[in-house]
This record gives structure tokens, C-alpha cells and sequence, in this order.
């Protein structure tokens, strides 16, 4: 039994080739966008306010979303649900359980999980979105449920706005791949 459990370590298959100078182009162009704009938006439209638009989930969806447009985890509707939904699973954690915040931080990225699978809109970055929301301070925690509008419904719908413009302009990508 324990020969099975390490031989399965040793993968199955090689690694991917190389993508093509065109396509790291295009993802970089794509990311520079759609990071520019969030960052733009938060540094200079809300700075100074009790707003944010900016957080670090979203260069790991920037990296889905246009470095490998034709993923699963990369479509709308993961980017946006995953990141919705696990920024409500999130705040709940904190709410609830904002006294322990191991435990907090461990059952919102669980939970999560769960909950993306569960509604078919796995996106990595959920993940840490969720994680935001416990660990992400004082100005995080006072947002409450609004954390999941602003920043996470608006930051990504804006992810997703410069993905479909970018990322449709060369014949040599399509996205999305789907929506629902």
C-alpha cells in the first residue's frame, strides 16, 4: 500500500510545451491591462477613501484569465462566481469566527473549495479571496459583505471586461471558451 501511495507521486505525463512569443505577447498585454486598470481605478479614483478595488487574488486570476484563456478555471463564469462566492464564504468565516482566526482562515478556504466545486465555478483565486477576507485587516473587516461587491464583484467584471477585449483581438485567440 505505501508503494502505491509514493509511486502515484511520480506523474503521468511531461510538462506542456512552450507557449509561442505571440501568445506571451498577448497574456502579457492582457495582464498589463487588467491589473493597469483595477490599479488605476484604486490608486486614483479611491484612494483616500474607505474603498478598495485592488487585491492580491486577482494577479492569480489575471495570470487564468489571460495566460490560459482556454482553461476551465480561466471562463466567466468561474472568474466571476469563484471569486463571489468565495468572498461571501469568506466574510462568514470572519464574522462567525473572527476570534480564532486559524480557524477562521482554514474553514473559509475549505469552505471555498466546497462550495466552487459544488456550483461549478473552481477558480483558484477564490482561495485566497476567501483568505482576504479573514486575514485581511482592519480595512478589509470593516467593508462586511460589501467586501464582495467592491473589491471582488467590480475588480473582477473589470478582469473580465479587458479579458474580452484583449483577448479576442488576435485571430489566434478566442475567449471565452463559455459562459454558464
Amino acid at each position: 500500500m505505501r508503494g502505491d501511495f509514493f509511486r502515484k507521486m511520480a506523474g503521468v505525463t511531461t510538462s506542456p510545451p512552450r507557449v509561442s512569443l505571440n501568445e506571451i505577447c498577448w497574456s502579457w498585454l492582457g495582464g498589463f491591462l487588467g491589473i493597469g486598470a483595477v490599479a488605476g481605478l484604486n490608486y486614483g479614483l479611491l484612494e483616500g477613501r474607505d474603498l478598495l478595488l485592488l487585491i492580491a487574488s486577482l494577479g492569480a486570476s489575471a495570470v487564468l484569465v489571460y495566460g490560459a484563456v482556454k482553461s476551465p478555471l480561466a471562463q466567466p463564469r468561474n472568474l466571476l462566481g469563484g471569486h463571489i462566492l468565495s468572498a461571501l464564504v469568506g466574510v462568514t468565516a470572519y464574522k462567525l469566527l473572527g476570534g480564532q482566526l486559524w480557524l477562521a482562515a482554514a474553514l473559509a478556504v475549505a469552505f471555498s473549495i466546497a462550495v466552487m466545486h459544488a456550483t461549478k465555478t473552481l477558480h483558484p483565486p477564490g482561495g485566497a479571496t476567501a483568505l482576504i477576507a479573514v486575514i485581511g485587516g482592519p480595512k478589509i473587516h470593516s467593508l462586511g459583505y460589501f467586501f464582495v461587491v467592491m473589491p471582488v464583484g467590480a475588480a473582477a467584471a473589470l478582469l473580465l471586461i479587458v479579458a474580452l477585449l484583449v483577448n479576442n483581438l488576435p485571430a489566434t485567440r478566442r475567449y471565452p471558451e463559455f459562459w454558464l
